[in-house]
Order: C-alpha cells, then structure tokens, then sequence
C-alpha cells in the first residue's frame, strides 16, 4: 500500500494520506465496534443495510468488499454472497487470500469508498440518518488488530490509535453528502479499476431503482 491513495469519481477527487497513526479520544469520537452498539450501523458488517449490484443481493457491505477481491473467480464470489453471515462471508475471503487479485493491496482504498457509496445508495434514508447524526465527530471504527481501516485503544485506555481508513471515508461520505446532498448517491456509478467483475460480468451502476428487492 503506497502512503498516498488516490480517489477519483464523479463525487470526488482527492489524495488521502495513509502513512500516519491518528490519536482519538474515546468521549469525542462516534466509535463503532459491535454491531448493536451505538454507531453500529458504520460496520461494514451491519445487517439490514444490503447491497444490490448487478442484480445480486449482498446482505452486508463486507460481503461486497469482500467478493470483490475475486474477480476471476467467480464460484469464490458466489461462496461468499450464499454466506448468510457478514463474519461467515469474511471467512470465506480468508480462507482464499492467496488466490485474490494480485493488486488488491493497491486498490483496496478506492473500492471500499465505492463499497461505501454503494451502501448509500441502496440504504439511503438509514444510512444518511446515521451520518447525520454523527453531526461533526470524528467517525472511528475499533478494532482489536488492524491499525489500517481502524483504531486499537491505547495504555491510558481514553485514546485510539490507527490510521482509521475505514473511519475517514465516512466522514468523507458525510461531508460530500452535507454539501452536495444525498442525490449525489442515486447513481454510482462502477470504480475506475480495471477487471473489477461480478460473476464474470462488469460491474455495472448501483442505484436504489424500485422493485430491486426482489433479490432479497
């Protein structure tokens, strides 16, 4: 993972520094862990927050983020979708790193921003609700190891420390929604990443289209 990460679409266009550990206090923070907590519905592992693309029903957005490390595989996709658990779903993933797309390290920013407008767009109401009333707080998500997309609690037990990737892609989500209005989620359009597939297909816009939930 290089120390800068590019984001580009339609919504934004930005440079996001991935090389520093943030430092944030627990009472000033809207930190999600566990699911039915307070902030909870942040997780990618939230339930009832789905994800339609292309036709597909994804019940969590780990789910999504985790089926897309396997473009060229598509049963390893299906494995994961047919999963009835977000943890179950990240299981599978695990258990087939080796074989995930060689560049995943390099793209995984990008997509998880796409992941996220993706929930958005097909949870809007609930998700945008949950964002706005975060009003400016920094959006923290803890974890036990990964320093990467979230934060571990310090010796003095007050702070989190990580770089908090996952945390500040939402706040991100948060103010493009606040400036330019939810609309901006209607469609979404694919991530500028070559040989993102579904199925063996190209992923195509995600939107919130009536009588999409049919899939479920």
């Amino acid at each position: 993972m290089k120390n800068t990460v590019l984001i580009k679409d339609e919504v934004v266009d930005l440079s996001l520094d991935v090389s520093r550990n943030k430092t944030y206090r627990r009472s000033e923070a809207a930190v999600f862990y566990r699911t039915r907590d307070k902030w909870g519905e942040f997780s990618n592992m939230a339930a009832h927050f789905p994800v339609f693309v292309n036709g597909v029903h994804f019940k969590t957005a780990e789910a999504l983020y985790q089926a897309c490390r396997f473009p060229h595989l598509p049963e390893v996709q299906k494995e994961i979708v047919s999963d009835p658990s977000p943890k179950g779903a990240k299981m599978v993933a695990k258990r087939c790193r080796a074989k995930s797309r060689l560049d995943f390290d390099e793209i995984k920013v990008p997509l998880m921003w796409w992941v996220l407008r993706a929930k958005l767009a097909c949870n809007q109401l609930p998700f945008s609700t949950a964002l706005k009333n975060s009003g400016d707080l920094p959006i923290v998500e803890k974890t036990e190891t990964d320093q990467f997309w979230g934060v571990t609690k310090s010796e003095d037990a007050t702070t989190l420390t990580g770089k908090n990737v996952l945390g500040r892609l939402l706040i991100l989500l948060r103010q493009t929604v606040a400036t330019k209005g939810v609309e901006v989620v209607v469609d979404v359009k694919p991530p500028v990443i070559d040989g993102l597939l579904l199925y063996g297909k190209p992923i195509l816009t995600v939107n919130d289209a009536p009588g999409k939930r049919w899939f479920t």
